[in-house]
């Protein structure tokens, strides 16, 4: 008999009855001493292995328990049972690892639904459950269908460094790296801390964004993009934040703010439908748990659409385009808005909350919406400044169920102007002249964006807390694992 393992994944697609195999996995359940579902990982789905208990020894059954792993030997069969094509006919069982009933039993993988919150402290053990195996199969196709866009549009992928001297968001939330002594660091004479005797020889930090690199890089290889990790220090306890995360930032030279937005909807949209192409039995797993959290909630927070139909949503629908300022009338003009439904109050020159952004998607437009050129008190310091002198070119991309996905611009490549911006949101030129620098050999016109990958993990799975759509969350109070 052959000896080489076959993947559940790979039988299920194209097993053949009275073929010879081996199979190797974890034990869902075992039913009557005589039918064992397995699952490896490769696929939602379960082989059933079909145990001819008087051929087996019953101290060997007494171990095959839930949780246990097994590699079983045998042959494919016509399935006798409804649920499944076909099925193994045991020869031979093999516990390659056992585990114990009683200690299942305080785990999570009891065979019985979890709380998010208690699959969380078991964030070592979650793997092993049908809702978490689907999330991180999914984020699997979604990190290889980001990489596959920007090879195939030609772009070049950039390691952009994880520690860095600069904050690019100037947002000041950041983690120091530092080897020295914690209880007896250098001091200068003024009794700060000398962090020339540190190991670069200054303060440094954990990376919150590589755009700023991704531009220098942009600006000699025309079109490249970053794909890291990134960190930021928010004492944010909510369900959209993580002091750790992954962002994907393409930037692009010669790129203006409608060449931008013309690059991010049709990379979301991509995506989108790689998810539907590649995912259909994790995505309509996770698609049918989706409709019975939502039937669970109250009539007017629920989705309207179905987790299948949101993807479908943003593939099928042009987004629509308008600025800040045109959205900032739509809401006031709004029954919502004249209802006092809306917890924020809206006016020109707020930051825009989740609840308005909503709105915009998903009951004035019913379509993913681009807005532009936001308010400059609002915006990062790179954003290239309007003629108007009030508002820059940026852009955010909103999406149902969740508001803001990305957030872009075109990058202000004038030297004067980005010099008076530094000085706006008091930024030491010293700190970045080697951002400054680059606009004085060639300077062009260049535009990129960011995409939080966790936020579109989200989007995909219909999880609602970012807690849950990577593998191990670090959060204030929280890094267990």
């Amino acid at each position: 008999m052959n000896t080489k393992r076959t993947k559940i994944v790979d039988l299920l697609n194209s097993g053949k009855v009275g073929e010879k195999i081996v199979v190797k996995g974890w034990v869902r359940a075992f039913r009557s001493n005589r039918f064992i579902q397995l699952n490896d990982g490769s696929t939602i789905k379960n082989i059933q292995a079909v145990v001819d208990f008087e051929s087996f020894d019953e101290e060997l059954l007494r171990k095959v328990t839930t949780g246990a792993a097994l590699s079983i030997a045998g042959i494919l069969v016509e399935s006798q049972g409804a649920g499944q094509a076909i099925e193994v006919k045991v020869d031979t069982l093999e516990v390659l690892g056992a585990a114990h009933p009683e200690d299942v039993q305080k785990t999570v993988m009891q065979p019985k639904k979890h709380s998010l919150e208690f699959l969380r402290e078991q964030a070592h053990l979650r793997f092993r459950t049908n809702t978490f195996s689907a999330v991180f199969r999914i984020r699997h196709a979604v990190a290889f269908a980001i990489h596959k866009y920007f090879n195939d549009q030609g772009f070049f992928y950039l390691h952009t460094p994880i520690i860095t001297g600069s904050d690019a968001e100037g947002a000041g939330e950041m983690f120091r790296v530092t080897n020295l002594d914690a209880l007896n660091p250098p001091l200068n004479e003024d009794g700060t801390v000398n962090y020339k005797e540190d190991f670069f020889g200054k303060s440094v930090n954990l990376t919150v964004s590589g755009q700023l690199e991704a531009e220098l890089a942009a600006t000699a290889l025309g079109q490249v993009y970053t794909f890291g990790p990134t960190f930021r220090a928010e004492n944010s306890n909510t369900s959209r934040h993580l002091a750790e995360f992954w962002m994907i930032e393409p930037e692009v030279a010669f790129n203006d703010l409608t060449e931008n937005m013309n690059l991010t909807e049709d990379f979301l949209k991509y995506i989108c439908q790689y998810v539907l192409d590649n995912c259909a039995d994790d995505l309509q797993f996770l698609n049918d748990r989706d409709a019975t959290e939502q039937q669970q909630k109250p009539q007017n927070e629920r989705n309207e659409l179905a987790l299948i139909d949101r993807l479908k949503f943003v593939i099928n629908n042009d987004f629509k385009r308008l600025t800040y300022t045109e959205a900032i009338e739509v809401l006031l003009n709004s029954s919502h808005y004249k209802k006092k439904k809306f917890k924020y109050d809206v006016k020109w020159g707020i930051d825009l909350q989740s609840e308005h952004e909503r709105y915009l998607v998903e009951k004035e437009f019913k379509c993913p919406v681009i807005l532009s050129d936001y308010p400059k008190e609002i915006k990062a310091f790179y954003m290239r400044q309007n003629d108007d002198q009030k508002t820059v070119a940026a852009m955010d991309v909103l999406f149902p169920g969740i508001g803001e996905i990305v957030g872009g611009s075109q990058r202000e490549e004038r030297m004067e102007v980005l010099k008076a911006k530094c000085k706006d949101f008091d930024i030491d030129e010293k700190e970045l002249w080697w951002y400054l620098d680059t606009r004085k050999f060639g300077t062009v016109p260049h535009a990129g964006f960011g995409l939080g990958f966790e936020r579109m993990i989200m989007f995909v799975t219909g999880m609602t807390n970012i807690r849950d759509v990577i593998p191990f969350p670090r959060t204030p109070q929280n890094a267990e694992f």
